[in-house]
């Protein structure tokens, strides 16, 4: 927000310079960015009449004028803008001044004729107004008055970088209420008269959602002059706040806003269609904004329609066809109270950013509609002339937001800023000072009502945070912090996350941190059957849905590498998962999960290692590495799985004690090509509840005996598991097996169709005694006969 001190000034007199003020508002929160000058450094330089002006006879586009700057004498100066004409006043630079840029002015002749003195444009003097020529000035502007003191350009700007919670100092009456209660000076507001309506004229106003705007105010004027001109000082007020001149009724509308907060529309009265409905839009419809641009519009979106449909984005932004044009003479003034929530976001859906739009969303004063509209129908009047009518209210009482009653304890003061910092008195005075009506109930307890301007006070702790604000939080004193040293509860058989993530980092795989909010048409292409839990009103229209995995922000990361020539990834994130779950509390079941995701080479290219891609049991073994260090990697299977999201054949479910909490494998083709991943990519995801807990190292002795070797080979069914082989081994076998692995798998050739052979080594040991071959022979019997009768296995000749 850009104010003028001068502005400001008009409504509390304070006194101080304009680095004087900074600081003071700076250190009660409203941080100031910027201050500058209204005008650039000059002097001498006053108003002028344009007495003659003639062609100059070496030059076909200078004039020669004599121009009256209320002195004895007139000036004969030399100017080539366009517009110098006779009669028009001017700014005249006189011999001697200094403009911006040290230019000095001095007599001179150009092309033979002598010139003593300048008549000025706008970037001349320093100041920010495109213009085609020298700056002409109103009829009545004073002969001779120095044009710094007519303008009032000795005055400074000063823009705040305002915390999106303090709407209420997106205006004037805003920023006076606070530096008033800052400097111990009192603020007025501007004192006009209210119009007399002489118009019987009216249009019906109907509230379709009146949540969404409580509170809609209109009035008819007619005769309007919309060529009249807008008066200088409001030019430059709007100007100093970072606005341009368009038209008498844009300027007054802009002006009502930068001093109230009000945020106001005209519409072309003659352009409407029947009443005016306040409801959201329909499907299908459409609106070219003022812009010229043609939006279709959202059905979250507010609109202001008449009878043949929308007219506005409420709160957002005016519709051409219904807009007020040069021809204007008749009109409707719309003054309303949007519901943030029912503008918040909608601007930045459609790409626009407005004034109206980012007051509105932030919440205005929801009581200031009528001095609002008072306002602009007397400036309005007294600018273009013609006449009103009343007021017209349409207004859902039970809709409106009231002022909250907040209780307020001055130990719970204490407590938060500190003992012995301020008094039940200033806290009264302070509160009150803000507009925060607060009355004293004995014993240090105070009740509160928040005023409608501050839609952000709703605790206690906020009342808290206003009286330190305004004390000044250099006045309270500084206090080391007093803690008291705990020890955590920690448990050997915790298995932290960072334990996990470490395991992972030294098999080669970097974090990633992805948005919890993903594009929902990609995340169906994974994960058709799953519901997402949609955002209302999402940051972009490519972050619309809560994930239900993580795999999908591990895909556009994938994806994001490949097209800048990073073929191969190896990367993992940890966060939460976002479930439809009745259940769970508010509905939402919130996991824990962690994600990873491999593609391209398996290893960096290098002379004495063949290349290869990565394929299913790289990741298959990655995530075994993570349940190893759970020391019970027997509880976890991997069964076949049937997912949309992998790839059919090469992916598998993680059971738990019979509880899948997780899912590895290829994605799937289809899913990998909607990404536009390049690479054949294999992810893991699993539940960290699932890898929580490890199991304390147990001490078992070494055998000071040998150990003994033993291969089998057996033929067993297609569809058995060489998994589940190997765990029947481990559990049915003897305790003489040490370990049980896979070296050798063989199927088709001289194999009977439908049987595989598969070659299992066992090592076997005693604690005791050294094995002999009995022994050794009884134990593998013992393994034949398991497999015999539970996958009808036969050693293979």
């Amino acid at each position: 927000m850009k104010f003028s001190k001068a502005w400001v000034e008009e409504w509390v007199k304070t006194g101080m310079t304009a680095g004087e003020l900074s600081d003071v508002i700076t250190m009660a929160g409203l941080e100031v960015d910027t201050v500058e000058k209204a005008a650039g450094d000059f002097d001498h330089v006053v108003v002028g009449r344009v007495v003659e002006c003639a062609d100059h006879p070496d030059s076909d586009h200078l004039h020669v004028t004599k121009v009256d700057v209320g002195g004895s004498e007139l000036l004969d100066i030399v100017c080539g803008a366009p517009n110098c004409r006779k009669d028009l006043k001017v700014c005249v630079a006189m011999i001697g001044a200094v403009l911006p840029g040290d230019f000095k002015i001095k007599p001179a002749k150009l092309r033979g004729v002598a010139s003593n003195g300048m008549l000025c444009s706008y970037r001349e003097l320093g100041v920010d107004i495109p213009s085609e020529g020298i700056i002409e000035l109103p009829d009545d502007a004073p002969l001779g008055e120095d044009v710094r003191t007519y303008f009032g350009w000795d005055d400074e700007l000063i823009e705040v970088d305002l915390t999106a919670n303090r709407a209420d100092c997106l205006s004037i009456i805003g920023l006076a209420r606070e530096i008033a209660v800052l400097t111990g000076k009192e603020y007025t507001l501007p004192d006009f008269t209210r119009a007399v309506p002489s118009l019987s004229d009216t249009v019906s106003i109907t509230l379709d959602d009146p949540k969404a705007c409580p509170r809609y105010f209109g009035r008819v004027f007619k005769g309007l002059n919309v060529r009249a001109e807008t008066p200088l000082w409001m030019k430059e007020k709007l100007r100093r706040c970072g606005l341009r001149s368009v038209d008498p009724i844009v300027d007054v509308t802009n002006y009502v806003m930068l001093e109230l907060g009000q945020p106001l529309h005209s519409f072309d009265l003659n352009k409407l269609q029947g009443g005016i409905h306040v409801r959201f839009a329909r499907p299908g419809e459409k609106l070219k904004v003022l812009s010229g641009e043609e939006l279709e519009l959202r059905p979250s979106t507010l609109v202001i329609a008449d009878d043949t449909g929308p007219v506005a984005m409420a709160g957002i932004y005016g519709g051409l066809d219904t807009g007020v044009s040069e021809n204007t003479t008749d009109i409707l003034l719309e003054c309303a109270y949007f519901s943030p929530d029912a503008v918040k976001g909608e601007a930045r859906e459609y790409g626009l950013a407005t004034d109206a739009s980012h007051r509105n969303e932030r919440g205005i004063d929801w009581n200031i509609q009528e001095l609002a509209c008072e306002r602009a129908t007397q400036l309005l009047l007294d600018i273009c002339g013609g006449s009103c009518g009343e007021i017209i209210r349409a207004e859902a009482a039970d809709s409106i937001p009231v002022s909250k009653k907040i209780s307020l304890d001055m130990a719970l003061v204490h407590r938060v800023i500190g003992e012995n910092i301020v008094t039940e008195e200033q806290v009264l005075k302070i509160l009150n000072g803000l507009g925060i009506r607060t009355e004293s109930l004995g014993g240090g307890r105070m009740v509160s009502n928040s005023p409608s301007w501050r839609i952000d006070i709703a605790i206690a702790e906020d009342l808290i945070e206003e009286v330190a604000r305004i004390h000044g939080y250099n006045n309270i004193p500084n206090a080391a912090p007093k803690a008291e040293l705990n020890m955590l509860r920690s448990s050997m058989t915790d298995l932290p996350l960072d334990r996990l993530k470490s395991q992972l980092v030294c098999r080669n795989y970097n974090e990633v941190v992805t948005y919890s909010f993903v594009d929902q048409q990609k995340m169906a292409a994974m994960y058709p059957d799953m519901k997402p839990i949609v955002i209302p009103k999402p940051i972009t229209a490519d972050m619309d849905a809560m994930r239900v995995s993580l795999l999908p922000g591990l895909m556009q990361v994938i994806a994001f590498n490949n097209a800048r020539q990073v073929t191969s990834l190896k990367i993992f994130e940890s966060g939460l998962k976002f479930i439809s779950d009745d259940s769970a509390p508010n509905g939402i079941a919130q996991i824990k999960t962690l994600a990873g995701a491999i593609s391209g080479l398996a290893d960096s290219e290098q002379w004495s290692v063949a290349s290869r891609n990565v394929d299913f049991f790289d990741i298959k073994g990655d995530l075994e590495a993570l349940l190893e260090l759970t020391g019970e990697k027997d509880r976890y299977t991997f069964v076949p799985l049937n997912s949309s999201a992998l790839h059919p054949g090469q992916s598998a479910a993680v059971m738990y004690d019979g509880r899948q909490v997780g899912v590895v494998g290829q994605i799937h083709p289809a899913v990998q090509k909607k990404y536009g991943v390049k690479f054949k990519t294999f992810v893991f995801e699993i539940e960290l509840d699932a890898l929580s807990r490890t199991q304390v190292p147990v001490y078992h002795e070494i055998s000071k005996f040998p150990s003994n070797r033993r291969d089998i080979a057996i033929v067993v069914d297609d569809s058995v598991p060489a998994g589940e082989i190997i765990d029947t081994i481990k559990k049915a076998s003897s305790d003489l097996i040490r370990s049980v692995s896979l070296f050798d798998l063989y199927s088709g050739g001289t194999m009977e169709s439908g049987k595989k052979s598969i070659a299992i080594s066992m090592q076997l040991q005693d604690l005791n005694s050294t094995l002999d071959e009995a022994r050794i022979s009884e134990t593998v019997s013992s393994v034949l006969g398991v497999l015999k009768d539970r996958f009808n296995a036969v050693l293979r000749e």
